[in-house]
């Protein structure tokens, strides 16, 4: 099969690759949409933390925002499961330890992540291979295309539920990348008053065709009260921004980061007896995402700006739009194609 291989550094390759078989408790999905990310970007560039301690080496198989269908079924799985439509868990714990065990796999200390730590293959490749443990079903009314953006869903559902926010409350995003902009669109479907912030002009413009109550360049953000800000920007001085604006008593969200260290003064935190929350991972909020979706309360496809094959990953990840691309962050790879 055909697989998207980063070998160091700004360098890779399509190569053609043993597919994989599914052994006892996996199954081989065939993968039909996948998500280029940010993490698959600092991969690139070998920027990603865990490529210095340890956790991850080149050469890496990326992908980890994927839907596919399952073609086979190893030892002790169901065979009802094939033919069906899934997406799964970016984070594959122990299962034995006592963070998995409370619920916390995905903060597990030896955790696999698909495309991302301890080797395990991600779905830039025709096939893949996921423990059956990890699946969740799709139901028809969540499409392809929309069945790739449950992962970062989840992470964008986590973070606005971290935000703890009721219908009137007034929310403020830094970053309308993909990840910023679900925050959004989860925030307008509960009725909160939604405002964006970003600092170029295509994606600012392209923010303000949502439909939120406001969208700012972020050096000129208006005087108003902020009862929650989710910072899902990976500028370093962001995070201080944050921290600064939000109201006393206020939440603030951790959920992008950059390559490098930021910082924020815990005087400020304790002196407005603000709540700061970090969000790691969509696993606990994969399932909710899925039914929101499916309920068509919130639609992410317009985030989509273009579908492409294989043999275009790298100049995505090396910062090239395609030429066809409309003005949505995200970028979604068809591995057949």
């Amino acid at each position: 099969m055909r697989a998207f291989v980063v070998t160091e550094p700004f360098t890779y390759e399509v190569r053609d690759v043993a597919p994989p078989v599914a052994d006892t408790g996996s199954v081989v999905v065939d993968v039909q949409r996948v998500g280029v990310c940010g993490t698959d970007a600092d991969f690139f560039r070998g920027d990603m933390a865990y490529l210095h301690d340890g956790h991850a080496r080149f050469p890496m198989r990326l992908g980890h925002e994927w839907m596919g269908t399952i073609t086979a079924v190893g030892p002790g799985v169901e065979r009802d499961w094939l033919g069906r439509r899934v997406t799964g868990d970016t984070m594959l714990g122990c299962g034995s330890c006592r963070r998995c065990r409370s619920g916390h796999q995905h903060v597990c200390e030896t955790r696999r992540e698909v495309g991302i730590r301890e080797d395990f293959p991600g779905a830039l490749a025709e096939k893949l291979v996921v423990p059956v443990t990890s699946l969740h079903k799709l139901p028809d009314t969540v499409d392809d295309a929309t069945g790739a953006l449950v992962e970062p869903g989840g992470n964008a559902l986590r973070s606005l539920q971290a935000a703890d926010l009721r219908a009137g409350d007034r929310l403020l995003v830094l970053g309308p990348g993909t990840i910023g902009l679900l925050v959004a669109l989860f925030a307008q479907a509960r009725d909160i008053e939604v405002h964006v912030a970003g600092v170029t002009a295509p994606t600012i413009e392209f923010a303000r065709t949502l439909g939120f109550d406001g969208v700012w360049d972020n050096s000129q953000l208006p005087e108003l009260e902020w009862d929650a800000i989710v910072n899902a920007s990976n500028d370093a001085a962001s995070p201080a921004k944050a921290l600064d604006l939000v109201e006393p008593g206020g939440h603030v969200v951790y959920v992008g980061f950059g390559s490098g260290s930021s910082e924020i003064d815990s005087r400020s935190m304790t002196l407005k007896d603000v709540t700061a929350v970090g969000i790691l991972s969509a696993s606990p909020a994969l399932a909710e995402t899925i039914s929101i979706y499916a309920s068509g309360d919130v639609d992410p496809r317009p985030l989509i700006g273009a579908t492409i094959g294989l043999e275009g990953v790298g100049q995505v990840l090396d910062g090239h739009r395609p030429e066809t691309a409309g003005p949505g962050p995200k970028i979604h790879v068809d591995p057949s194609t």
